[in-house]
């Protein structure tokens, strides 16, 4: 199912597209319903960038290669190692000999959707290569400015467990990153079950079909602008994100940007779910991961063993849940 630029789409086809989407990618992606779900709203919201952290093995270039697939989007993959360079990511001009020129060589920046895979591998001055396209949606080489194609988001990766040869993502590029999310191990169900379907299946890859085209996709985008968000429901966001800058074990607190994250996340989720109104139950399911790596922990207090997830959660049980009247309950 395609819907052209010029035709409206309802709340209701945008749950709808929603759910075939993330039942597409199922089929290679077993028992993280959850986590497709939070993604996909992710997706949905303008500047949905993904940060994805967990340990090797747990699917997290195939979530993002599955998604790709079955948004009809063009997918580019960077290995980030010490030794990569800016311009490999961004490319640049090449002087061509036949045509006694410079020519401009597009890098893999230049796609929809882009992962890039153990990003805290590279250096700081690679790692700010995303920082200009992450947020203005361009990047600029030699003085001009190109813009990226539209949809543009980044799914980035990096391993919790293993520090050595890595960089520590700068406080400015993790903000940038609407959510930070973990995949988990699977159930011994569950991995049964993706035993079962490698077998039967007697190869690698898993075919996987476009469900929508990228002009569906900004069509779904732009409806979920239009959610309707109570101003009740609206100071609770605001609530928790000033009571993360008051927290005694907090020195750094979520910016703007994080409240911010939390509108458009829960706008989309609550099209997701079908409706066109957002309830206190959708922030529920965003706190942790659109705020937890918003914060930055007091360093005198770090033997305390306290971690970020920990100091958020004790924010959203301080901070008072708004009761909506009736028509928006």
């Amino acid at each position: 199912m395609t819907i052209e630029n010029s035709t409206p789409i309802s709340i209701e086809q945008v749950a709808e597209l929603s759910a075939r989407v993330i039942q597409e990618v199922e089929k290679a992606v077993v028992g993280k319903r959850e986590v497709l779900q939070l993604m996909m709203a992710a997706f949905l919201s303008s500047g949905g960038h993904i940060l994805l952290e967990d340990y090797p093995g747990l699917a997290k270039t195939l979530i993002a290669n599955s998604f790709a697939r079955a948004l009809g989007m063009q997918f580019k993959r960077i290995q980030f190692t010490p030794d990569l360079l800016p311009g490999d990511i961004t490319g640049g001009y090449v002087f061509e000999s036949d045509q006694n020129r410079f020519m401009l060589r597009k890098g893999p920046i230049f796609t929809n959707i882009l992962l890039a895979d153990e990003i805290n591998r590279a250096s700081p001055k690679t790692q700010s290569a995303l920082l200009e396209a992450m947020q203005e949606y361009q990047v600029t080489l030699e003085g001009e400015t190109l813009p990226l194609p539209n949809p543009f988001i980044v799914i980035a990766t990096q391993n919790p467990i293993e520090y050595e040869g890595t960089f520590p993502l700068p406080e400015a590029q993790l903000d940038r990153f609407m959510v930070k999310l973990s995949i988990g191990y699977p159930s011994p169900e569950e991995e049964d079950e993706i035993l079962k379907r490698r077998a039967e299946r007697k190869k690698d890859l898993v075919a996987l079909q476009a469900i929508i085209s990228p002009e569906t996709f900004l069509a779904m985008r732009d409806k979920v602008e239009e959610s309707y968000v109570d101003p009740d429901v609206r100071r609770y966001m605001v609530d928790l994100v000033t009571k993360s800058r008051s927290h005694r074990q907090v020195a750094v607190g979520v910016s703007p940007r994080g409240s911010l994250a939390l509108l458009k996340l829960t706008r989309a989720w609550a099209a997701i779910q079908g409706r066109a109104y957002v309830i206190p139950d959708d922030i529920k399911q965003f706190v942790q991961p659109a705020l937890a790596h918003r914060i930055i922990l007091d360093p005198s207090l770090w033997d305390i063993k306290r971690s970020e997830n920990t100091i958020i959660a004790e924010v959203s049980r301080t901070v008072s849940v708004p009761v909506l009247k009736p028509e928006h309950e």
